[in-house]
Order: C-alpha cells, then structure tokens, then sequence
C-alpha cells in the first residue's frame, strides 16, 4: 500500500524518519512529503491540500494518508477532494476539522509563523521529550507561511465520511475523545459522520514519532491496512 505521509506545522518529511523502516518491512511503500514552504508564495492551507492532492494523483494506486497534527487538516482536505482514491485516513494526535476549521493562530514574523519553542507547549503534550530530543528536533524546524495555520479549509464532498478513519491519540481513549469534542459542536459533528472510525490510545503526548518512535511506529503499522 502507498502511504503518504504529511507532517504537522514546522516539520518536514524527515519527521517521519523513524517509521520508515517499519512501514517498508511490512510491505507498505512510503511517501514522506515536505508542504510547500515560504518561497514558493503567500499561501494558505488550500495550496498544502493541493500538494497532497498532486502526490495522490502521482501514485497509481489506492493510497492511505497519515497526517499529524495540523497535518491531519490538509490530508482531510486532501480525502475530500479524492475520496474514491483514498482507502483511510490516519490522523496522528489530532482529529478531523469541519468546513472551514482553521489549525490555529499564532504570532507571524515577516509573513511566516517561526517554531515557538518548546516551551510554548502545554506539558501534556511535551512531557515526554528529553532534552537530547528537544534539541536534535528543533534543529530542523522549518518556517510556516503566516497564512496557513489560520485560514480556512475548504471541504465540499460528503463521500469523505465513508473513508475509514482511524485516529492514534496521545491522551485520549474512545470513550473521552467524544466526551472533549463535545465542547466544540462543529468538530464533534464531523467526526460523528464518519461512518467507520476508531480511536487508539497511544498514551504519549504529541509528537509520538519523536518521543517513542519505535512504539509509534507499531501502532502506524498496525493503523495502515
């Protein structure tokens, strides 16, 4: 199976490194991709669709997208706009955005959104990453366009809710993830229209493929059938 594999905000395809190995051992064919950065122009989180979409369109074949973080927008946005080529969706530490969701806002620097540091992260979702992690990690951040992160995401197909869903969530289990999107009605609406949806609690905090890589890389092996 290709399994295309898009990184959360500030990160790049060698954030995926560490379940390479895994993922080709079982058979699978990984594409690891880096979203369009700075450079390329004033874009938003559309245009990172559309590089996920062009990669799609690249494989001749049924493809499983992984996205984590704020990655799991753009590969929603990506099923939606090909649902009859993508056999599941995994989303890593996050869950699927409705129309219009946006990732988050934060502070822009000459029109890119620069890593904030470690520290500017709540401790549930850091806890687990060392000093040595930390350091090698935020050596290879990459800037975000200022306008992605806080644009909307556009969906419009419905078919989006008979791809199989699964989620690898950091803290939450089945039973909680719906009890917390209950606070957010639109959200909790979107993810009670997928027709097939499981939740595995991975009991880590947000960057599992940085802080147990090797357990992290099971579990995705396990997620991508």
């Amino acid at each position: 199976m290709d399994v295309i594999l898009v990184p959360g905000l500030w990160l790049d395809a060698s954030s995926w490194d560490a379940v390479l190995r895994s993922l080709r051992a079982a058979g699978h064919h990984p594409h690891p991709l880096t979203l369009p950065g700075p450079a390329v122009g004033d874009l938003v989180i559309d245009d990172w669709v559309d590089a996920v979409v062009s990669e799609i369109d690249r494989v001749d074949a049924p493809v499983i997208l992984v996205g984590h973080s704020g990655g799991g927008n753009v590969v929603w946005g990506a099923a939606d706009r090909r649902p009859d080529r993508v056999q599941r969706v995994v989303l890593v530490d996050t869950v699927v955005p409705p129309p219009g969701a946006m990732i988050s806002e934060f502070p822009i620097d000459d029109g890119v959104v620069p890593f904030p540091g470690w520290d500017f992260f709540d401790d549930d979702d850091v806890s687990d990453l060392d000093d040595d992690t930390r350091r090698r990690t935020a050596a290879q951040v990459v800037d975000v366009p200022g306008r992605v992160p806080s644009s909307p995401l556009t969906l419009t197909d419905e078919r989006r809710y008979d791809i199989p869903l699964t989620v690898l969530s950091g803290r939450l289990d089945a039973e909680t993830l719906p009890r917390m999107l209950a606070e957010w009605e639109a959200f909790a609406r979107e993810f009670s229209r997928v027709r097939d949806a499981e939740v595995i609690h991975l009991d880590t905090g947000h960057w599992p493929q940085f802080s147990q890589p090797e357990r992290f890389a099971e579990h995705l092996v396990a997620a991508v059938r």
